[in-house]
């Protein structure tokens, strides 16, 4: 997983995640979480995952322009997870919520 971005340390003691990293571990992470729920779906299981992230980040302010993922997939029982790979990507919440944009507001609580 890699992003560009800002290093700083403004507030923090610079040990925390920027919310460009955030961003690329909830990607990571929804995907990975997918994939084993499809493979249990079809009563299959993973052998191994490696998820890496390339986000992207562009402008003043920044935000996320990319997000390419790089799947590395194996199932447990040696068949092809290619299958399992593309109805992951169809279903994923954070992979199919980014490319169509959400809303997002903030409001100050009391």
């Amino acid at each position: 997983m890699w992003w560009t971005g800002p290093r700083g340390r403004p507030g923090g003691l610079g040990l925390g995640f920027n919310g460009a990293q955030l961003l690329a571990v909830a990607i990571r992470g929804c995907f990975c979480n997918d994939l084993h729920h499809v493979a249990h779906r079809r009563g299959a299981g993973i052998g191994s995952i490696s998820v890496e992230v390339a986000l992207v980040l562009d402008g003043d302010p920044l935000i996320a322009t990319r997000a390419d993922m790089t799947v590395r997939c194996s199932m447990a029982d040696g068949s092809d997870p290619a299958p399992v790979i593309e109805k992951a990507k169809r279903s994923s919440m954070v992979g199919i919520s980014l490319p169509r944009g959400i809303p997002a507001s903030v409001a100050m609580g009391s």
